[in-house]
């Protein structure tokens, strides 16, 4: 059988995955996580921003019993495992909702809103949820 040689270096790009809505009420947060994840397992360079309600997802101590939802916070902690370091926060939404980065069940980089449309500018593919 003949060997075929690699055509060339993997392409990767650059996704951006923007978190606006609160965690539970939709499937789009837990949606998004599953997705960034699927896409970190692949290689890609991933950057992950919460920004409005989305900064909720990230809320320590979250309960969800009365919901009758699993509460999947703590599979934020998988994106470390999937390489994921591009981890935003955006300040006003944090300051807006009386959270700090104490409140965040991970670290994650604080950055103003235009700091974020600076980062936002340089990707190549922007997915919101």
């Amino acid at each position: 059988m003949e060997e075929f040689e690699e055509a060339g270096p993997e392409i990767i790009k650059r996704f951006m995955y923007v978190n606006r809505r609160a965690p539970y009420g939709t499937i789009y947060a837990h949606e998004c996580l599953e997705v960034i994840l699927i896409a970190a397992a692949f290689d890609q360079d991933v950057s992950v921003v919460f920004v409005d309600d989305g900064v909720y997802e990230l809320k320590k101590g979250q309960d969800t019993t009365d919901i009758g939802l699993k509460n999947f916070s703590k599979t934020y902690g998988a994106l470390d495992d999937y390489d994921v370091e591009k981890i935003y926060v955006e300040k006003e939404s944090l300051e807006a909702r009386g959270l700090t980065t104490d409140d965040l069940v991970i670290p994650a980089e604080v950055l103003a809103a235009k700091e974020l449309g600076e980062i936002m500018a340089e990707q190549d593919i922007v997915l919101g949820s």
